[in-house]
């Protein structure tokens, strides 16, 4: 089996570019791939995810794996799978972003002793000198064929239209791609299904200038099946960045997921052996709520390690009940499969008072604002008035409930609203001198 079988049965695929000749290629032996990752924020979210684990599978099944981070094409803006101009970055946020984008890719690629490699593109598009580019690049594409590819398509037909700047973005791309093929013979692209022109384009330029073939792969769109997009809930995006969205609440994400998804997102975003995934088709009830947590600590495990995802469970376990997990659902998995109850950790979302500050007590709808429990007092006082709040597991009667010193159990109070979100508020002891 090679790894284009692998990522097929997954559910990665979409679309390649040739059937037979890629099977043969990937059959060939050790083969080089790369994805483009755009440095549009200094962190990546779960809807990178897919592109990630495809990486990971290449470089688990003996190849080599290239993560290009676009800090030059980032200054231009891929028009693909956008109806408006994005906002042009500086050259410094660009390359903050970039570090970031590297840092995370680490955890699920090992970059060491040339397993794989990480780039990007602003060391080879920044210097370019625009008539050798023309003259060199730009003689090999048909107008008349881009303005035919979708991405460029939908722009041309929106409101605001295509910038010029963006109408290149699909040559600096193929040339990527050109330059990635001469420096590490580097024959495979793979991307999102919006890249699948711009990819199509790097290989005729490849086939152009050096008569030499290289491959596509693209990716389908993956959204929830309620038609959500992947990784973007009420609150906003589920970033990669334990700074943007903790390990819990990174773990809470995947243990919610719809019923319907769970067999897919296990196969697409976790490592556990496919035969293991297609019993979660027989789970019903408990047995698949079980099956939602292992896909929970699986994926925090990856993004986060093994001991944030422990923490995560632990604590999810002390909010909602602790179970044992049967060895016989996801076996390979390595989440604790023991029923005993830990208590509160630092996964869950808290916050620090003085003792001073809670002597009196603190009107419920303030304290459910403050800590981000509610958006704004309004929304806090609807909240309540429903019997949506609690405090130690106590609902609430009043909007004005003074939440004090007098609620707190060894220094510490639980805020819940609703049946799934919840703060710590720890109390600072103040000395006495």
């Amino acid at each position: 089996m090679t790894v284009l079988d692998v990522l097929n049965e997954r559910g990665f695929i979409e679309n390649i570019t040739h059937d037979q000749e890629l099977a043969d290629h990937f059959q060939a032996g050790e083969t080089t791939c790369y994805i483009g990752f755009d440095p549009t924020a200094s962190s990546l979210h779960v809807g990178s995810l897919v592109p990630i684990m495809s990486l990971a599978h290449l470089q688990k099944n003996g190849h080599r794996p290239v993560a290009l981070v676009g800090g030059g094409t980032g200054l231009v803006g891929d028009p693909s799978g956008k109806t408006e101009m994005r906002k042009m970055m500086t050259v410094e946020t660009v390359a903050e972003n970039a570090a970031g984008i590297k840092q995370q890719l680490s955890r699920y690629i090992d970059f060491s002793l040339g397993n794989a490699r990480m780039v990007n593109n602003a060391d080879w598009l920044v210097g370019l000198e625009y008539i050798p580019f023309l003259r060199d690049i730009g003689c090999h594409f048909s107008v008349n064929r881009m303005i035919k590819a979708e991405s460029y398509r939908a722009r041309l037909d929106s409101e605001e239209g295509l910038n010029f700047i963006e109408f290149n973005y699909m040559l600096l791309q193929a040339y990527d791609f050109l330059k990635l093929f001469e420096n590490l013979d580097c024959k495979v692209q793979m991307g999102g299904s919006d890249q699948w022109g711009n990819i199509v384009a790097g290989i005729e330029l490849i086939r152009r200038v050096h008569q030499k073939e290289a491959y596509g792969i693209t990716f389908p769109l993956v959204t929830t099946s309620s038609g959500a997009k992947m990784g973007k809930t009420a609150k906003g995006a589920i970033w990669l960045d334990p700074e943007r969205t903790s390990p819990y609440e990174y773990y809470q994400y995947w243990v919610n997921a719809d019923d319907r998804d769970v067999k897919r997102f296990l196969s697409l975003f976790t490592f556990l052996p496919i035969s293991e995934i297609r019993e979660v088709e027989n789970l019903r009830d408990a047995d698949l709520n079980t099956a939602k947590a292992v896909l929970a600590f699986e994926a925090t495990r990856l993004c986060h390690g093994p001991e944030e995802a422990e923490k995560a469970f632990n604590a999810a376990a002390a909010m909602f009940g602790s179970k044992t997990i049967p060895s016989e659902i996801l076996p390979s998995s390595v989440i604790p499969r023991r029923g005993d109850k830990k208590g509160l950790d630092s996964s869950v979302p808290s916050s620090v008072y003085k003792e001073s500050d809670l002597a009196e007590g603190i009107a419920a709808f303030k304290l459910y604002q403050q800590v981000g429990l509610a958006q704004s007092a309004s929304a806090a006082r609807r909240l309540i008035e429903q019997g949506g709040a609690y405090v130690n597991g106590q609902r609430i009667e009043s909007t004005d409930y003074p939440v004090s010193l007098a609620d707190a159990t060894d220094y510490e109070i639980l805020l819940r609203a609703g049946k799934k979100k919840y703060h710590k508020i720890i109390v600072s002891r103040e000395n006495s001198y």
